[in-house]
């Protein structure tokens, strides 16, 4: 009985500093490569999911379709310059690019995102992500709480 409640206060102890931390999950949107094969596909997804492996700054990785196209605006200079200046509406020509596939990385904390980019295998990863991806990406971080 005593090794079972030494036991049960051991996991419960270690939920509790499981549930303070501070992990942070670097999430990406992008524009496909219409003209992308199924052989530049099937390789970004193999150096997508071996980045846990490959890369001791992402513990988990998720990416594929995105379940709703994401929409990103962009105005005209003039326009932005009128928002920027603090006018709640601006008249101007406004161009639309969709975000179909998505890419989320679980890491460690904030620190891993600025080891990420330096690791070895980051280079090998880009080569296979810019055959199916058009140059540009939606990018946001959240902090675990």
């Amino acid at each position: 009985m005593r090794t079972l409640t030494i036991v049960s206060l051991s996991l419960l102890a270690s939920g509790t500093l499981a549930a303070g931390e501070k992990k942070l999950m670097h999430c990406f949107a992008f524009t496909v490569i219409d003209t992308a094969s199924e052989a530049d596909w099937k390789a970004f997804a193999a150096a997508t999911d071996a980045l846990p492996s490959k890369n001791p700054a992402v513990s988990k990785v998720w990416h594929g379709k995105l379940r709703a196209p994401l929409n990103i605006f962009t105005v005209d200079a003039a326009a932005r310059k009128t928002l920027m200046a603090g006018e709640a509406k601006a008249t101007g020509d406004v161009t639309r690019v969709q975000r179909k596939h998505g890419v989320c990385m679980e890491m460690t904390d904030e620190g891993a995102l600025k080891t990420y980019t330096a690791n070895p295998y980051h280079k090998e990863w880009m080569a296979a992500y810019e055959k199916v991806r058009v140059a540009g990406t939606t990018t946001f971080d959240i902090i675990g709480q």
